[in-house]
């Protein structure tokens, strides 16, 4: 009897001017990465509550400093590993910088604000993170927590190390050192109700 070897399965890659093309017609958002596109989910009560009152109050935080944040349907691109992705929140300060293929997706963010989700939680913590270190311009990575009042931020300093503050009860204040800024949780977390089954 013959030996059967089975060859491998041939794996479709698109290209970024492919995904970029069909991402500018779409009606969902998707991130794309090394050749392969994934679609991204929608957002819970939560979720949006929390994104609604972080970006009024760094909004009008930041009004008039020449930085300013824009919210997910701004795309990012990271040319060093070839991420597209459409952070919650990104803070830019001075003129945006495009990327060559789209002037929809800019590539210099110093700040990027991740709302975390039960299904994109440790892909944010981690893969997603480790994406995100290769963009010189990015100084700060805070994730906030829906489920919890938990807000984690990263600063990365001149030696490329990253230090981790944290931030537990709604009494703490949390500051964006890069926009010179700060934060109160209880105005972050203004009208979430722990309660309610978290879905995203």
């Amino acid at each position: 009897m013959e030996n059967v070897v089975n060859e491998p399965a041939v794996k479709y890659a698109i290209t970024p001017e492919e995904y970029l093309e069909a991402e500018n017609a779409a009606m969902e958002k998707h991130e794309y990465f090394e050749g392969e596109i994934f679609a991204m989910s929608g957002a819970s009560p939560n979720h949006n509550e929390l994104f609604s009152n972080l970006f009024t109050e760094i909004g009008g935080k930041l009004k008039g400093s020449g930085c300013k944040p824009y919210g997910g349907d701004f795309r990012v691109n990271i040319p060093k590993n070839t991420l597209y992705t459409y952070p919650d929140i990104s803070i830019v300060c001075g003129e945006i910088t495009t990327t060559k293929h789209d002037k929809n997706s800019f590539t210099n963010p110093c700040v990027i604000i991740e709302i975390l989700s039960k299904s994109t939680r440790n892909y944010d913590r981690g893969t997603k993170f480790k994406l995100y270190r290769d963009m010189d311009s990015l100084v700060e990575y805070i994730l906030v927590d829906p489920q919890a009042v938990s807000v984690e931020k990263f600063k990365r300093f001149p030696d490329q190390s990253w230090q981790l503050t944290e931030y537990k009860t709604l009494d703490a204040v949390f500051s964006i050192d890069t926009v010179n800024i700060s934060l109160q949780l209880k105005d972050v977390y203004e009208g979430i109700t722990f309660s309610q089954a978290f879905k995203r």
